[in-house]
Order: C-alpha cells, then structure tokens, then sequence
C-alpha cells in the first residue's frame, strides 16, 4: 500500500473500512457487451417487469419542463396522494431515495456508535450495510426452519441495549413472512423506547394473505413502515421510497435528510403512479401467474424453492459451488438470475419473477444447462 493509501485509510473509521460494497444485479447493456448477446432476462434484482405506468410516464415527461427549478421540498402532490390512499396527515411520511434512503436517515437520526440493531439472518444487505457504517452492533438471530423471521428468537434476544429492531416483512431473499398473530407476540415484547423498522418493500404482493400484518392497521407510536416505488409501481430508476410513523419520528428524520430528496422527476412519477390502480393489479396478477408456473418447474426439477409471497423465489442448489456453476451458465444463455452468498445463503440462488416470455426464457435455460448440472452436482438435499 503506497504513502497516499495509508494516509487516506486513516481517515476512514474502522467500522466503514471494515464494510463491504452493496453489489447489484448484473445490468442488461453489461451482460450484452460480455457475452455479445441479442436476448437477455434480467431476473436478478425483483424489478416490474411490465414496467412503470402510463400515468407516471406522463407526469415525469411533463415535469421535465422544471427540471431547472428545485423540487418541492415538502412533496406536496406526491403526500397528498399518499395521505389520501393510507389516510394519514402529511405529518406522518417521510420521503426518501428508495427505502434504503430512509433507512439512511433512521441511521443518522437515532443511531449512535456502540448501540445495538436486532435483526434476523439471511435478510436485506442494504440495511445490514447502513447500520455498519455508523458503528453500531449488528446482532443477528436464524431465520426459523421454513426461512421466516424468528419472531421468539427476537423477542428473547432483546436486552437493555436494543436501540431498533429491524423486520423484513416480506423477508427479501427469502420472500417469506411473519404473521398478524407474531406480529402481536412481538410487541407485547418489545419496550416502548425501542424503535421497529417494519421493511414492507413488497407489501402489495403479500396484501392479499389474510394473516399478512399490514403495518397500516396498527399504530404504534415506536413503528417506522417502509414501502417503495421500486417495485410493484415499476419505478426502479428513479429512486423513491416512502415511510410511515409517528409525528415526532418523522420530524426527528427530516432534520438529517437532505432538503430536496427525492427529485422533482422521482416525486412526479410515484404520484401518478399510484393513481393507476389497473396497472398494480395487472403487476399482481403477472406476479401470481409466473410464481404458479416458476414453482412448479422448480419443485418438478427437485430444487426445492423456498414459498414466497413476494415477486421472485429463492431455491436451493446445495453449495455455493453449484450456485456459481448455474449463475455462470445460464449467463451465457443470457438469464441473469441472483447469487446469494452475500445473504450468507451460498447453496441457494434467487430468481425475479419476469413477464411470461422472460420466464419461458429461464425455464428453457435451465433445461439445456441441467444435463451436465446434474452430473456435477446431483440434487440438493431438503
């Protein structure tokens, strides 16, 4: 390491020093250069795959004639819009880059050096990356046998030094979830000065499970629920999350974000959007249909696919090794699927649930590439 590195790795804290790059799904235009592909699936980082919707590609085309002024910094149209939907007051969201930018400013908000974040295994990196670089002491329990957030492990794991408890609800690479009823057990666990981070990124695909615990049907004053645009609103690229709370949270969060997150383009596009109720419900029912299909032919060919209510399917390959092997393969058919060591989950791989054609596309993949997998390999055990 030369003079200048050495310098400058003093000025880094060891707990960011110490911290791993968030590695995203392998874009399009990379894979096509790579491998000089005409066809490619991108079934890696659970995006729409119908895309955004016409009324919030109208309203970000129009607002591209103020792009020279500064957005509203209040988003005003944009929580109009939520506050009608969740019947809350403006006081009560919080706006932000994706969700992960509101977990950004939970971080800076109430989190310190030295406290303690709860939260369960095999969950969201993004979030175990945020609480790292502030310092604070990322304690994890195991997800339960069937993958879910182990409600009593977290309940008996609270000490005097819990500062927030951290649930991915559903779970995000296991697409799994916690109930009404251990929803309840928990909080009647969990003291009234430590905060819930309730993660609902892929609520509107869990909606329709009767024992699913919309955060919208409590109101606890220590709960903080985070939603997005990103993924059934097809809003990925540009940016944009949201999150509901009490009035003194949320205006302890808007003194650390910064004054115009998110952007003009971003705040116009999420607004439309969620006036496009056919388009959501076309995005569900696509969800349903590939999930059907995509289970079947996973449990056909013994992978034994964790179920999910969620917009894409973890299943089981049996080591990292074979995970690398598919990844690698299906690759050069041009299907991008997710790898998942970095979950610490190496035996297993994740795939995004895309359009029909997409999804014929990674069934006939799989099919060329299984002869010689299953020579290396063989079949994972349950």
């Amino acid at each position: 390491m030369s003079e200048i590195s050495d310098q400058i790795q003093t000025l880094v804290p060891d707990y960011v020093r110490n911290l791993t790059v968030y590695q995203a799904g392998k874009p399009i235009d990379e894979l096509t250069r790579e491998k000089g592909l005409t066809r490619v699936s991108k079934l890696a980082s659970n995006e729409n795959p119908l895309g955004p919707s016409p009324f919030a590609i109208k309203a970000m085309t129009n607002a591209l004639w103020d792009v020279h002024r500064y957005p509203d910094m209040n988003a005003y149209m944009l929580k109009k819009s939520l506050s009608k939907l969740y019947k809350l007051k403006h006081e009560n969201i919080i706006l932000g880059n994706g969700s992960e930018g509101i977990m950004a400013y939970i971080a800076r908000a109430f989190i310190q050096p030295g406290q303690e974040v709860l939260t369960c295994q095999n969950s969201f990196i993004g979030f175990s990356i945020i609480i790292r670089s502030v310092g604070a002491t990322l304690k994890t329990v195991p997800l339960t046998k069937d993958y879910r957030f182990d409600v009593e492990g977290l309940k008996n794991s609270i000490t005097e030094k819990t500062k927030v408890i951290y649930i991915c609800n559903p779970n995000n690479p296991t697409g799994t979830y916690i109930t009404k009823k251990e929803f309840d057990v928990l909080m009647a666990h969990v003291p009234n000065h430590v905060l819930v981070i309730l993660d609902e990124a892929y609520f509107e695909f869990a909606a329709g499970k009767e024992d699913y615990p919309n955060s919208m049907d409590y109101r606890y004053d220590n709960v903080l629920t985070l939603r997005t645009f990103s993924k059934a609103y097809g809003l990925a690229g540009i940016r944009i999350g949201y999150g509901f709370g009490h009035e003194d949270l949320i205006a302890n969060l808007s003194k650390v974000k910064l004054p115009f997150e998110p952007g003009l383009i971003a705040q116009m596009g999420a607004a439309g959007a969620i006036h496009d109720k056919p388009h959501l419900r076309r995005t569900i029912l696509n969800n349903q249909r590939r999930y059907k299909e995509t289970f079947e032919f996973l449990t056909k060919h013994e992978f034994n696919p964790i179920k999910s209510v969620a917009n894409f399917i973890a299943f089981k390959t049996g080591s990292n090794e074979a995970s690398t092997y598919m990844f690698d393969k299906l690759l050069d058919h041009g299907v991008i699927i997710r790898q998942l060591k970095a979950n610490e989950m190496p035996d297993y791989v994740r795939v995004s649930l895309g359009k029909k054609s997409e999804m014929s596309h990674f069934f006939k993949a799989m099919e060329d590439i299984l002869p010689e997998y299953n020579k290396r390999f063989g079949r994972p055990k349950s």
